[in-house]
């Protein structure tokens, strides 16, 4: 089975190099952007809906890459954001933010409205998750016909890890059960149906399950496929659909192309793309703190420091631990709550200041080996920073391709 890498970033540097990966593979490319990160009211990075297909489009015409090529996603498209307001109140505020982003040009779209709002249990039975997606899918087939673009395709299901992984030291993590993985289809299905939508339950291309894969601070839950079988094999059952998974990174290869294989065809990722980032961007910060005189040491870590400090809203009820852990947490946990950050003004600066010591440098080989050993193909050359930046986030990529198409 074939499948496709969903990059989960908003960063210009990931998606960049998402877009040349695409260039250089010859395929398609899907990016997608979440609720809490982009809708109508901007999200924690500022983007609409329009602004971030903007951006894409932007950074896809520098890269050569047809529009056509780019498939935009948007992820846990429901109240969450609104979730402490009444329901009826968060449901309109998602139905406004669907519709913004089907207009803006997404075309894959996860309905996630299993949180409950004010009131509300935690989470919500599953026939009133369904209902609920229903009526956000009614929406988005409104504003596909009356805008005159393709339909959209849609993602259910909502059983997936938290959104950037686990806050805790994680063990074990079992499989959704097959039951319900196979009810949950059969509501949704049920009650596209009531609402004459059976033409739009035939778009849903995927469910979201939890097939044991997960990321903590510090350790990582590799997928164990002979706990996954019984939920693969219901797939013989729903020819039409595939599973989408949630949070693999850090899997590795093996454990990537056995998901794929086993029916997990989509594989979102996104922190270990921006960790990737980080690795390398504090690999040049040692590099140039050992190079350059007069570039003060550390200095893009100690920035990052200060700001992460002085704005903790990001970090502070996932990282715990004494002052020393939650200062290694910080910047090197899995959960990656510095990606954050990297938007802030501070952060620019001094990603600019670093980049801009660095560019053009020839830097020895001893000393790339040191810091950043399996980027040394840039030492002994005018360095090119940016562009090492992308093949670092590339590197990632990379193994998600291989679990997509062995052999190439």
């Amino acid at each position: 089975m074939a499948g496709i890498t969903s990059v989960c970033s908003a960063h210009p540097i990931v998606m960049r190099a998402a877009l040349r990966h695409a260039v250089a593979c010859d395929g398609p490319v899907l990016i997608e952007a979440t609720c809490n990160q982009v809708n109508q009211f901007g999200g924690y990075t500022g983007l609409k809906p329009r602004d971030f297909v903007a951006l894409v489009e932007k950074i896809a015409g520098e890269e050569r890459l047809p529009r056509g090529k780019v498939i935009l996603g948007g992820d846990h498209l429901g109240p969450n954001p609104w979730r402490a307001e009444p329901a009826e109140v968060a449901m309109t505020k998602a139905e406004d933010m669907i519709a913004a982003y089907v207009e803006a040009g997404f075309s894959k779209l996860h309905l996630d409205t299993s949180m409950g709002c004010a009131g509300e249990p935690v989470a919500l039975d599953d026939a009133t998750t369904a209902g609920r997606a229903v009526r956000l899918a009614a929406v988005a087939e409104r504003c596909a016909a009356s805008s005159g673009g393709e339909p959209p395709v849609y993602v259910i299901g909502t059983e997936v890890p938290p959104p950037g992984g686990a806050h805790h030291v994680i063990t074990t993590l079992e499989p959704t059960g097959v039951d319900a993985a196979r009810k949950t289809i059969a509501l949704h299905r049920t009650r596209f149906d009531e609402a004459g939508l059976g033409k739009a339950f035939d778009r849903v291309l995927a469910l979201v399950v939890q097939p044991g894969v997960e990321f903590g601070n510090e350790n990582v839950i590799v997928y164990d496929r002979a706990k996954a079988q019984t939920l693969s094999a219901l797939l013989d059952e729903e020819p039409a659909l595939v599973y989408e998974a949630h949070s693999t990174d850090y899997q590795g290869a093996e454990a990537l192309r056995e998901l794929v294989e086993d029916g997990f065809a989509i594989l979102k990722v996104g922190p270990e793309l921006t960790f990737a980032l980080r690795e390398a961007l504090y690999g040049l910060d040692l590099i140039a703190s050992d190079s350059i005189p007069g570039y003060p040491s550390r200095n893009l870590m100690v920035v990052m420091d200060a700001l992460m400090r002085k704005n903790p809203g990001h970090w502070k009820g996932h990282y715990q631990g004494s002052q020393a852990k939650q200062h290694i947490l910080r910047h090197y946990s899995y959960s990656d709550r510095i990606r954050y950050y990297w938007n802030h003004p501070a952060a620019e600066d001094a990603v600019s200041r670093l980049t801009q010591a660095l560019d053009g440098r020839i830097i020895p080989a001893p000393l790339f080996r040191q810091h950043l050993p399996t980027l040394v193909r840039y030492a002994g050359k005018p360095l090119e920073p940016q562009e090492l930046l992308i093949d670092a986030v590339r590197a990632v990529l990379d193994v998600y391709q291989s679990a997509h198409q062995p052999g190439r």
